[in-house]
């Protein structure tokens, strides 16, 4: 997996982590890349988020009364730090941390790399001075685009985006098992993530598990990925699980600078093909401000990306994906009876059509919340849920493996080494069963007490990959919490002797 490549929090200071992305500095619309400023003014800057909410329509929403509010947005990541634009209270609840980092109590939950952050303040980032009906503060005031929508976040990747599939499925497993408890109301979740899978979506494991969302009533929005991963490897164009069509896939926009539409253009990063399923729906996803968490391995290795104090800028699928998932916040506060398949029908049927993208015949459909306000939802395409979830994990990995000290993560196995038998795993999914407390797959994972605002109690049982076994309960001062990683990290490579070959988060650039 991989996400826009990250950052580590608090006493972390420079012992920074990072994820395998490939880094593609892509260039502004002036043909210069955007460079880094000590100093940020947002209101002369064409990609500020207030210009962003202004492209795709939000801020006629928001003016219309809805904001996002009542809706809860699972965001399957990093992990999500309370920095200024996250803070505002009741905007943030953390589900279980089911990261590698999780064993770190000054780690749990936080986002040691930064994309889950940056995504966090896209979908619904809300600063404090903010006001009613948001519309009317200005640029400065940081909004994403359903500020008053609510964040979930689970953590997967730790701070140098290092995840195995079988968190990504136990991770949704207990966002469709757990949708309703206490207070939450999770009506969308938002994957800015995929690998490069060689299976038909039919048998994925993962494909399964995102259909299980979409069945209990989940918009599941996931990304494209990225286009040079995506062919490669033998990979079927899209990532996974954003290749199963019964699920919202999103591709990425150049906005080029303008608060227009018609010259709006589909970012090159789009995984996209002629001969295969492609977005359905694309918008802006190139050069955003998001927030930023300090000390992160981008500040540390990427200050090109820096955007005064608070913020950084990033391109690719993921952004575009976090701004589509804010679109359905609000859709869904007007229209709470819809079902997944009448949100993507609503989306799809009423995008604007632009020219296609590079290498392609086929239209690209930029989402069009402005039109959406005045529209009544129809009936919606039923496709029919297809996936059986019976094929191989290790092909659902695609070219993405983890490895500790020589060893890899790899065939049947999930991220305990533990055996993993997925039409079993299938069978106990489709009756909201895989979850037993804080179990999955025969593994103690998570507590299952809710204590305020966190899930507590998490453990690892002291399992082994292969043979190699887990420090005890902790990780603490192992690989994932004491060390610099060092090298060409961006690349994919290796990270001072630790292999996260991996681009399964999104993203193409941070610019």
């Amino acid at each position: 997996m991989h996400p826009d490549r990250g950052f580590t929090w608090g006493d972390l200071s420079r012992r920074a982590i990072v994820g395998g992305a490939v880094l593609v500095l892509l260039a502004a619309s002036a043909g210069e890349a955007l460079a880094a400023t000590a100093t940020y003014d947002p209101a002369v800057d064409p990609y500020s988020m207030a210009g962003t909410d202004a492209i795709v329509g939000a801020q006629a929403w928001w003016n219309a009364g809805y904001t996002g509010a009542g809706v809860d947005v699972a965001l399957i990541d990093s992990g999500v730090a309370p920095v200024d634009g996250l803070r505002t209270p009741g905007k943030l609840v953390y589900g279980p941390d089911l990261s590698l980092e999780s064993q770190a109590p000054g780690l749990r939950n936080l986002d040691t790399y930064g994309h889950g952050t940056f995504m966090a303040g896209l979908i619904a980032g809300l600063d404090g001075a903010a006001t009613v009906p948001y519309s009317a503060d200005g640029p400065s005031v940081y909004r994403g685009v359903a500020p008053g929508a609510r964040i979930v976040s689970l953590k997967v990747a730790t701070a140098d985006g290092g995840v195995d599939v079988s968190q990504m499925i136990a991770a949704i497993d207990w966002v469709v098992q757990h949708r309703n408890d206490n207070g939450l109301h999770i009506r969308v979740l938002s994957l800015s993530y995929g690998t490069n899978t060689t299976q038909a979506y039919g048998a994925d494991p993962l494909a399964f598990a995102v259909e299980q969302a979409w069945k209990a009533g989940i918009v599941v929005v996931a990304a494209a990925g990225n286009t040079g991963y995506q062919r490669g490897h033998g990979a079927a164009g899209l990532a996974d699980p954003a290749y199963d069509p019964s699920i919202l896939a999103v591709g990425g926009l150049d906005a080029r600078g303008t608060l227009s539409a018609l010259d709006d253009v589909a970012g090159a990063y789009t995984a996209s093909c002629d001969k295969c399923r492609n977005p359905d729906v694309w918008t802006v996803g190139s050069h955003l401000q998001g927030l930023r968490v300090p000390n992160s391995y981008l500040d540390m290795h990427h200050p090109e990306g820096m955007t005064g104090t608070r913020f950084f800028r990033g391109s690719g699928t993921s952004e575009a994906t976090a701004i589509v998932s804010g679109m359905v916040a609000l859709i869904l506060q007007k229209n709470p009876s819809l079902t997944p398949d009448q949100v993507k029908a609503f989306l799809a049927r009423n995008a604007r059509p632009l020219a296609p993208a590079i290498g392609q015949t086929k239209q690209v459909p930029e989402a069009n919340l402005v039109a959406l306000l005045a529209l009544r939802p129809s009936g919606g395409d039923v496709p029919g849920l297809q996936a059986k979830g019976d094929g191989s994990l290790e092909a659902t990995r695609g070219s993405d493996h983890l490895s500790s000290a020589g060893v890899v993560l790899q065939g049947e196995r999930d991220i305990f080494g533990a055996p993993f038998n997925s039409k079993a795993m299938a069978a106990l999914e489709a009756k909201d069963a895989s979850w037993v407390g804080g179990s999955w797959n025969g593994n103690t994972w998570a507590g299952n007490t809710w204590a305020g605002n966190t899930w507590t109690g998490n453990t690892w049982s002291g399992n082994t990959w292969a043979g190699n076994t887990w420090a005890g309960n902790t990780w603490t001062g192992n690989t994932w919490s004491g060390n610099t990683w060092t090298g060409n990290t961006w690349a994919g490579s290796s990270l001072s002797g630790n292999t996260w070959s991996g681009n399964t988060w999104s993203t193409a650039a941070w610019q």
